[in-house]
C-alpha cells in the first residue's frame, strides 16, 4: 500500500503549481505535533500541503501525503497505514480532505496518542473537531485558510511582491500605503474591481473561462460531500442549504428577517441557525454580531453576508453595490479582527474603530461625533484624513 501512495504521490507533485505561498504558510509552527488546516474548497489547502511536502524532502525528511478521497483507501484501517508508514522510517503525515474518512476524529486521536509522527491534515469545516466526542480538539492547533487577499490577488496577477499591514497601521497611514501602492498599480480601481468579481478563489488563475461555473460546482460539492460525510445534514435535505444561499442572496444584509428566511428556503426556524451556522463553518456564509457588552448574548447573528464578493457574482440574478462593499470589508477584515455591527455607522472593529461604507461622496454625517470613526470609501485610489480607499483593506493579510 505504501509504495502505492508514494507513487500517487509523485504523480500529483508534476500537477502542482507551488511557487506562490500564501499569507497563512508563514504563520503556521510546523514543529506542533498535529495541525489542522481548514477552509474552502479551492481555496488552496492542498498546494500549502505539497509546498511543505517539498520542504520535508529537500531536507530529506521522509514525509507521505494521502488524499483521504481515494478510491482504494475504502476499508483500509488508518492506523494500520500509519504504523506501516512509521516503521518504514516515515516522519511526517499529510493528510487531505480528511472529513472523507470515517469517523476521522477518533482515528486522529489514536495516531497522536500512539505514534510519534507529526500529522498535517486539511479539512472543509472545523466543526467536527470542536465538537469531537473524542475530544481531539485539545491535541490539535488549528488554522483557517482564507480566499485570495486583494494583496495576493495582486501579487499573483502582477508577478510581484507586497506588504500587508495592521488595521492599526492601515487606518493611521493609509495615506503614505496608498500612495506607495498606487505609485506602482497605475490601475488599482480597475484591478479591485476585477477582484471583487473574480479574484477570491486561487483556481480563477488555471480556470479563468469557466470559473462561476467551477465556483457553483465548488459549493455544491461542499454541501453535498463535505457537510454530508460530516455527519451534518442528510443527502435528502441538501437542497435546503442551497435554497438557503439564493435567499441570502434576495435579502439586503441590513434587513435580516429570520421568519422570512425560514418560510422561503422552506425551514424550520430550529434547523436554520444550525443550518446559517454549518454554511459559515464552510465558508459560504460569513456572519456578523452587534456589539454587545457584559453577559448578555446574542443568539442570532445581527447580519448575514455570503462569504465573499465572488459568491455574489456567482450565486445572486443580481447584487447591490452597498451588499458588494460590506461584504469585501466584512470577509477581509474579519479573518484577524473581532467584527461587530455598529449601532451608528456600519462595522465596529476591535469594539474600538467605527467605519461607515459607501462610495466616493460618502460623508461624515452618519459618525460626525464619534471617537475612532472612519468613512470607508470606494472609488477613490486615495484618501485623505479619516476618509480611507476601500480596496486598501484588501491589505490586512
Amino acid at each position: 500500500m505504501l509504495e502505492k501512495l508514494f507513487k500517487f504521490q509523485n504523480r500529483l507533485k508534476k500537477n502542482q503549481n507551488i511557487e506562490y505561498k500564501r499569507y497563512l504558510y508563514n504563520e503556521i509552527n510546523f514543529d506542533d505535533k498535529m495541525i489542522a488546516i481548514f477552509g474552502a474548497r479551492g481555496i488552496g489547502k492542498t498546494t500549502l500541503l505539497f509546498q511543505y511536502l517539498k520542504e520535508l524532502e529537500d531536507k530529506k525528511i521522509k514525509a507521505l501525503y494521502i488524499s483521504m478521497d481515494y478510491p482504494f483507501l475504502s476499508g483500509v484501517d488508518l492506523i494500520d497505514l500509519v504504523e506501516e508508514f512509521v516503521e518504514d522510517g516515515g516522519e511526517y503525515l499529510l493528510l487531505d480532505e480528511i472529513h472523507r474518512y470515517k469517523d476521522f476524529s477518533a482515528y486522529l486521536k489514536t495516531i497522536y496518542d500512539l505514534f510519534s509522527i507529526k500529522v498535517i491534515f486539511t479539512g472543509s469545516s472545523a466543526t467536527s473537531i470542536l465538537n469531537s466526542k473524542s475530544d481531539l480538539s485539545r491535541r490539535v492547533t488549528l488554522y483557517s485558510l482564507n480566499g485570495f487577499s486583494f494583496r495576493e490577488y495582486l501579487e499573483i496577477k502582477n508577478k510581484t511582491t507586497l506588504n500587508s499591514y495592521s488595521f492599526e497601521n492601515l487606518i493611521t497611514n493609509h495615506l503614505e500605503i496608498a500612495n506607495g501602492i498606487t505609485n506602482d498599480n497605475r490601475d488599482i480601481l480597475n484591478d479591485f474591481n476585477n477582484y471583487l468579481k473574480i479574484g477570491y478563489y486561487p483556481f480563477y488563475f488555471d480556470k479563468q473561462t469557466s470559473y462561476y461555473q467551477n465556483l457553483l460546482n465548488t459549493i455544491n460539492l461542499t454541501i453535498d460531500l463535505d457537510l454530508t460525510s460530516l455527519g451534518l445534514i442528510e443527502q435528502k435535505y441538501t437542497y435546503k442549504l442551497k435554497k438557503l444561499l439564493e435567499v441570502v442572496c434576495e435579502s439586503k444584509p441590513f434587513e435580516v428577517n429570520y421568519t422570512k428566511i425560514a418560510t422561503t428556503a422552506e425551514i424550520s426556524r430550529a434547523k436554520l441557525y444550525d443550518y446559517i451556522e454549518f454554511l459559515n463553518d464552510g465558508q459560504m456564509l460569513l456572519l456578523v454580531n452587534e456589539h454587545t457588552k457584559g453577559i448578555k448574548k446574542i443568539n442570532k447573528p445581527a447580519k448575514i453576508y455570503l462569504n465573499n464578493t465572488n459568491l455574489l457574482f456567482a450565486y445572486c440574478e443580481s447584487n447591490e453595490i452597498g451588499t458588494i462593499r460590506e461584504t469585501f470589508f466584512a470577509n477581509q477584515v474579519s479573518l484577524k479582527y473581532k467584527l461587530n455591527i455598529a449601532k451608528e455607522g456600519d462595522f465596529l472593529v476591535e469594539s474600538k474603530y467605527t467605519l461607515e461604507i459607501g462610495g466616493k461622496n460618502k460623508t461624515f454625517k452618519q459618525i460626525k461625533d464619534i471617537d475612532n470613526s472612519f468613512v470607508v470609501s470606494d472609488d477613490i485610489e486615495v484618501g485623505f484624513g479619516n476618509k480611507i480607499p476601500l480596496w486598501i483593506f484588501g491589505f490586512l493579510y
